[in-house]
């Protein structure tokens, strides 16, 4: 027993194959799946002659096999997500982009601070909808190490997981549904890796939350700092003017006429 699926031709599970013998030895048929799903039949005599309308004997003959044939077709339309370089490319490129979501050229600059620094543990305060994470999440695949992004919107925490299934990430990233002010103190130590872009008033409140979590070289990155200053000079103040920080302001993107801070825990 044979079923094919354009430019694929593979066996049925001889399970299935005995369920339809059962019903009669010289049952046969050709089943094509998923998209186009079409029957060919050679019944006896015997069965031919019976007293079933035939629109009745099809949607029966359909009905038994759509039963049998369940646990195949549940398998054939769930295939493996494209992690090729080629097809995160393709998909990044088509993302439907908005406002909310990092530039470009930043979340590039967030991949290779990650991959420079061989980044292991990171958090990401304010995933939207997965743009970003899925940028950071190619680094930290390539560094064997793990991202933990967090989104307080279930409904862009159901896309977000679902774009990273689509390109490969979501074993390399974990989307945390909550308020950060509430999941970042329940976070184990060891962050190497930080990126902040959530609510502008409440930047400080996350780093500080974060802060006793970090390891010593690691590296702190916060978003819109230059057009959101004035919402944020608590934090840029406290970690400008911190002996225990080098930081800088760059602008990797003029997309949003906008720049990121860049830091680095030096104790």
């Amino acid at each position: 027993m044979r079923y094919t699926r354009k430019g694929a031709v593979g066996s049925v599970s001889s399970v299935f194959t005995t369920a339809f013998t059962s019903v009669h030895s010289r049952l046969s048929f050709t089943t094509v799946v998923h998209n186009r799903l079409s029957f060919t039949t050679a019944l006896p005599p015997a069965v031919l002659r019976a007293r079933i309308p035939a629109m009745r004997r099809r949607d029966l003959f359909r009905a038994s096999i759509a039963l049998s044939l369940a646990g195949e077709c549940a398998v054939l339309g769930q295939g493996p997500a494209d992690a090729s370089p080629e097809s995160r490319k393709a998909f990044l490129e088509k993302f439907p982009w908005t406002e909310m979501c990092t530039t470009p050229e930043d979340a590039m600059m967030l991949r290779i601070l990650i991959e420079s620094r061989g980044a292991k543990r990171g958090v990401e305060v304010g995933g939207n909808v997965g743009y970003g994470a899925i940028n950071m999440g190619i680094g930290f695949e390539r560094t064997a190490g793990r991202l933990y992004s967090l989104e307080i919107d279930p409904g862009n925490v159901r896309t977000a997981r679902k774009n990273l299934g689509t390109v490969g990430l979501d074993k390399t990233v974990t989307v945390v549904e909550g308020d950060a002010l509430k999941v970042l103190p329940t976070l184990e130590a060891g962050i190497d890796f930080v990126f902040i872009d959530a609510l502008k008033p409440d930047y400080l409140k996350y780093f500080r939350s974060l802060e006793p979590k970090l390891v010593r070289g690691a590296t702190v990155v916060a978003d819109n700092v230059i057009v959101s200053a004035r919402q944020m000079s608590d934090f840029l103040s406290y970690v400008q003017s911190s002996p225990n920080y080098d930081s800088v302001v760059i602008r990797a993107s003029l997309h949003k006429n906008d720049g990121m801070l860049i830091g680095f825990k030096i104790a």
